[in-house]
């Protein structure tokens, strides 16, 4: 005669899914002599269900409460000698389940704990799990969960734990192992129990012909995967399970040692989960850490438990572990399987489809463009200036705290000057030489950056190398070069790799981390273009079908390191406008006029208003009609581009529209803006940078036309058909390299802005003196077509191009320090009755230079005149050395320079600079790629939307969405562990599924892992 059974069923919700427990329940063939429910909540749909069941009682209880506690209320109704059979609202048992579960405890006395096999609730033959053990280290194991149920594990029996779900437990080994414990946070509630089982004397086992369906609805057990906030909870729950159960069966010694490295190991393991591209689990990481360093008196109770049953040692589980030699074994298999993609993705094709080709091409055409640049080692004219001579010196102009300008202030740096201290550390010997280096391969970075932003567009490798050759020759981009724009070169060999990083954010954190450290380069560069891509990202998170945690990162890192810049213009000083300047030197330079001719070459992408060099071809040519040959060659892109409006990719079309039309109101709106001086002169913002950013959408619309040119020839299976497709994208390649020729040609005829060096902006002589003291300050006086001077302090040296700040070319009121340098010149090109010596001291000077020839030729009447006046003050004052006339200017040196000033250090320098760190840091550990991260993305197609091919070559569906009319069926990404939901219809380009690739594939781990990583 078999013992009595108390089933304890915890209800919460899910009305059915109680409602089949309790039909189940009924069915059994020996059903349970007493049956109690607890009632989390008020839900009254379960609460009527749970008072029509017959039940012997309902409990209620408050909704918070969790599993182990609710069965606990349950436990005190049970009668002596009853065994209690665990369940919950989706844990159906078939009809025999309980009548093997009691006969496995019947047959096997020194049975205790029994479990059965846990299947899905609505696909039984798939394991849900069928037994738990432990590594050597600590991490659950589920052995079969996920495998296909085809008895092939029917024979097992003994293991270490079970789920805790459809668990039977012998009646006295309830009461002397005092139940459930309440401190696991819900997760491993049967594996405890089973351990503590075994090392009280008992045995656990598991009955594979008992099979209980389980719906994961986590009242018991843990939830199924599910969003950001159930992956956190899961997470959560596993780790306070894991350091709880560590401390816990751990002698005194070892506990306290690992109670010490509780934060410490979080740490760590946070910079782990980062790399892993799991982020979403350093908070619950750092929650259970905290939970379990707190939790004494948890811990006690526990402790003393299972020293009241223990009988024997922790050796005596050996046998039921898996060791780490296993585990990698198991997983080294998984690994060796074929890895699973999905219908859409393809290579890339980067060396077979011409892509290297391409690259390798464009280097020569460079080399041979540039061929001047092999031999210098500095780069100058337009905006470039010389870097700083040390690593140590790029890096501390980029770093908030002490500028070195001036009469020396503290604040924030420009972000560009990190972006320039990183270029500059790549040729740690000679940091200048990294411009040199950088424009010798821009053209070539240019076509890469193109033909990889391609790949998100279209899978065709002719297509792929038209929109690499259309971007590389962008007017824009040839003016920049030209020109000497470091901070526009840039911008426009970041922009496609942003794209192509960007776009794809959503669905992976790994490309997250990129595009948030991309885009914090691009605002560096350009901050105007922090407008377009706002509208851009608030785009894509209100289209977006998951993956907002991951677009919400995106600009973190820029916001961090923007932040004390924002705090001191924005707030302090009220020049939010100044927060969009141009960094880098300030530079006038070749732009277009500001009338309507003017804003229409740069709404075209012609920022000089030199219409791609082809107006001055024929002024030499003795033509006119220039310009209008300009316009006519950027035609055929237009209308391409314009022409995938009425593709059936409608949504990528109309995004990339969108990025035009953004990028072309940029451009025009940049030049009303008038933000930033350069002695009397208020310059406006570069055009450039927008115009880029315009180019970029135009090349991408025209690539989705051509692409759906060529889906409607592949349709058709005519040769006409096909021909035209190709013949549209030819032509608007050809004109575009028609467009660039006049600019090319120009600078290969070396007509540029650019110059051999100069090393320093000062004379020799000063630079000597800069090398061996950097605080050694040079006032450099520059005589205004006016009659005005401009004064400025160079320290070190020369001028950097990393040491320019937006700050002082954006101040709009005079400073005291300002107030200071103005008396001293003035004191200085004219005379007056002022200690001129005294000035010089307080101003901390050692060097005087008058910029400018008064012979020279474009030197206005005015400006002759102060030259002159300047020079004969200057050679009268008694604190001055006349040094002599040099290629700079006329020097003089202070007979006795006074140490400068000490400037005081920013109290919060520390503590900026550490989480700009922090923040750069975390971005650079999603970025970095890692097997976990490059298997998921294999999961992927690398085009975002529309009609792509098929492995078979054929026309396939739309891989993501994208929608429109015709836009094809999305593929459904549903099955599977890691699936998240179907692509939307007809939603347009931001309709993208999300399946959590990095987190939900990688919430644990490896396989059937429930632990996490050590």
């Amino acid at each position: 005669m078999r013992s009595r059974v108390h089933a304890i069923l915890v209800a919460r919700d899910h009305a059915q899914h109680l409602r089949r427990t309790l039909a189940a329940l009924k069915a059994q063939t020996t059903p349970p002599e007493m049956l109690t429910i607890v009632l989390l909540g008020r839900d009254e749909q379960v609460r009527a269900v749970a008072s029509a069941s017959g039940a012997d009682a309902v409990v209620a209880a408050p909704d918070g409460t969790s599993y182990a506690k609710a069965v606990g209320l349950a436990a005190r109704r049970t009668p002596e000698g009853s065994h209690v059979w665990l369940l919950a609202q989706d844990t159906a048992p078939e009809p025999q389940a309980l009548e093997r579960l009691a006969g496995g405890l019947e047959l096997a006395p020194s049975v205790w704990v029994t479990g059965p096999k846990l299947v899905g609730w609505h696909a039984p033959e798939q394991i849900a799990s069928l037994g738990i053990t432990l590594t050597t280290r600590g991490r659950a194991i589920e052995l079969a969960a996920g495998e296909r149920d085809q008895g092939q594990h029917d024979g097992e029996s003994d293991v270490l734990g079970v789920d805790v779900r459809g668990v039977l437990v012998r009646a006295e080994a309830w009461a002397s192992l005092e139940g459930l414990d309440h401190a696991l946070a819900g997760a491993d509630e049967g594996l405890d129990l089973g351990i503590r089982a075994r090392l009280a004397g008992g045995r656990v086992s598991v009955q594979p012909l008992a099979r209980v369906a389980v719906a994961d609805d986590g009242v018991a057990g843990m939830p199924r995967p599910g969003g950001p906030g159930t992956r956190s909870r899961r997470a959560y729950a596993m780790r306070t399970a894991l350091l709880h159960r560590r401390l816990t069966f751990a002698r005194i010694v070892p506990m306290l040692l690992w109670w010490l490295a509780i934060i410490p190991v979080a740490l760590v393991r946070s910079v782990a989960l980062t790399v892993q591209k799991m982020p979403g689990r350093v908070f619950p990481e750092w929650g259970a850490a905290l939970t379990v360093l707190v939790r004494w008196g948890a811990l006690h109770r526990a402790r003393r438990r299972v020293a009241r049953t223990r009988t024997q040692p922790w050796s005596a589980l050996t046998p039921l572990r898996m060791s780490e030699g296993e585990l990698r074994r198991e997983l080294a298999l998984r690994a060796d399987e074929p890895a699973e993609t999905e219908a859409g993705h393809t290579e890339l094709h980067f060396f077979t489809g011409g892509g290297a080709w391409l690259v390798l091409a464009g280097l020569v055409l460079s080399v041979l463009v540039f061929t001047p640049l092999l031999a210098w080692s500095t780069l100058g004219g337009g905006a470039l200036l010389p870097l700083h001579t040390t690593v140590a010196g790029l890096w501390s102009e980029a770093a908030y705290g002490v500028r070195a300008a001036g009469l020396g202030t503290s604040g924030a740096a420009d972000p560009f000057a990190a972006v320039i201290a990183l270029l500059g550390s790549l040729t740690w010997w000679a940091p200048s030489q990294a411009m040199v280096v950088l424009w010798i391969i821009a053209l070539p970075l240019a076509l890469l950056g193109g033909w990889f932003a391609a790949t998100r567009v279209t899978d065709r490798s002719g297509l792929r190398i038209a929109a690499a050759i259309i971007w590389a020759l962008a007017p824009t981009f040839l003016t920049a070069l030209a020109d000497g724009r470091p901070a526009a070169v840039l911008v426009h060999l970041l922009l496609p790799w942003l794209f192509a990083a960007g776009s794809v954010a959503y669905r992976s954190w790994g490309a997250a981390g990129t595009a948030s450290l991309l885009l914090l380069a691009v605002l560096a560069c350009a901050p105007i273009l922090a407008l377009p891509l706002a509208v851009l990202w608030i785009v894509a998170i209100a289209l977006g079908r998951g993956g907002i945690a991951r677009l919400l990162w995106l600009p973190v890192p820029s916001i961090v390191m923007f932040a004390p810049l924002i705090w001191q213009r924005g707030f302090v000083e009220a020049n939010w406008l100044g927060l969009l300047a141009d960094p880098g030197a300030v530079w006038a330079g070749p732009r277009a006029a500001m009338d309507t001719a003017g804003r229409a070459s740069v709404a075209a992408g012609f920022p000089a208003g030199d219409g791609a060099g082809w107006p001055a071809l024929f002024e030499q040519l003795g033509w006119s009609g220039g310009t209008v040959v300009a316009f006519a060659l950027l035609l055929p892109l237009v209308l391409l581009a314009l022409a995938s409006l009425l593709t059936p990719r409608l949504g990528a079309a109309a995004v990339l529209v969108g990025v035009a039309l953004l990028g072309v109101g940029t451009a025009v709106g940049a030049t009303l803006l008038f933000v930033q001086t350069k002695g009397e002169a208020s310059i406006a913002l570069w055009s450039g940078t927008g115009a880029s950013l315009a180019w970029l959408g135009v090349t991408g619309a025209a690539i989705v036309a051509a692409q759906a040119l060529g889906g409607a020839a592949s349709r058709s299976r005519t040769g006409a058909a096909r021909s035209r497709a190709g013949a549209a994208a030819l032509i608007a390649v050809v004109a575009v390299m028609a467009l660039a020729a006049p600019a090319t040609a120009a600078m290969a005829r070396g007509e540029t802005r650019l110059t051999n060096g100069p090393s320093s902006t000062l004379p020799a002589y000063v630079a000597v003196a800069g090398i061996d003291d950097p605080n050694t300050r040079t006032l450099v006086l520059t005589p205004q077509p006016d009659g005005g001077v401009a004064a400025r302090i160079v320290w070190g040296a020369s001028e950097t191009l990393g040491g320019q700040s937006t700050t002082d070319s954006t101040a709009r009121t005079a400073t005291a320090r300002d107030a200071q340098i103005a008396e001293l010149t003035a004191n200085l090109v004219a005379p007056s009755g002022a200690d001129v010596t005294q000035l010089l001291d307080a101003a901390g000077l050692s060097f005087v230079l008058l910029v400018g020839d008064a012979e020279g030729a474009g030197v206005s009447d005015p400006a002759r005149m102060r030259i002159l006046s300047a020079s004969a003050s200057l050679d009268q004052l008694p604190g001055l050395v006349a040094v002599g006339n040099t290629s700079r200017g006329e020097l003089w040196r202070v007979a006795a320079p006074a140490a400068p000033a000490a400037v005081s250090v920013p109290s919060a320098q520390g503590t900026i600079i550490t989480l700009q760190l922090i923040a750069i840091a975390i971005a650079v550990l999603l970025a970095l790629p890692t097997a976990a991260s490059r298997r998921a993305s294999r999961r992927w197609p690398h085009l975002l939307v529309g009609p792509g091919r098929d492995r078979s070559g054929g026309d396939g569906a739309s891989f993501t969405g994208g929608g429109g009319a015709g836009g094809g069926a999305s593929v459904d990404r549903g099955a599977g562990v890691g699936a998240g939901g179907g692509a939307g219809a007809g939603g347009g380009a931001g309709a993208l599924v999300d399946d959590g690739a990095d987190e939900v594939a990688g919430a644990d781990p490896q396989p059937g892992s429930r632990g996490g990583t050590e």
